[in-house]
């Protein structure tokens, strides 16, 4: 009778803990604070004037195409590491 006591709030005592832990996971921290975002229209239009030939570029998180002089890009991926826009296609002759 006593082994099963025991086990039984062992149970009890494993899954409060989890409990616990999987309710601080989902609280938010109070003081994290947005960081302010580059102007990234500014970056991606110096980028262009200054590539007037170039037809598809990347940051290595998204992907961009222009067309007919509009940029498409694609959405950013989850886990990147953004850099300089790097030309990877140039019109050619």
């Amino acid at each position: 009778m006593r082994y099963s006591s025991f086990r039984v709030a062992f149970c009890l005592a494993l899954s409060m803990a989890g409990m616990t832990v999987g309710h601080a996971a989902d609280t938010p921290i109070a003081d994290a604070v947005p960081q302010p975002q580059p102007n990234e229209n500014a970056s991606l239009q110096n980028f262009i004037e200054a590539n007037p030939d170039c037809l598809e570029f990347t940051d290595q998180c998204s992907h961009c195409t222009v067309v007919k002089s509009v940029v498409e890009c694609s959405t950013a991926e989850i886990a990147c590491v953004k850099r300089q826009n790097q030309c990877t296609k140039r019109a050619g002759p």
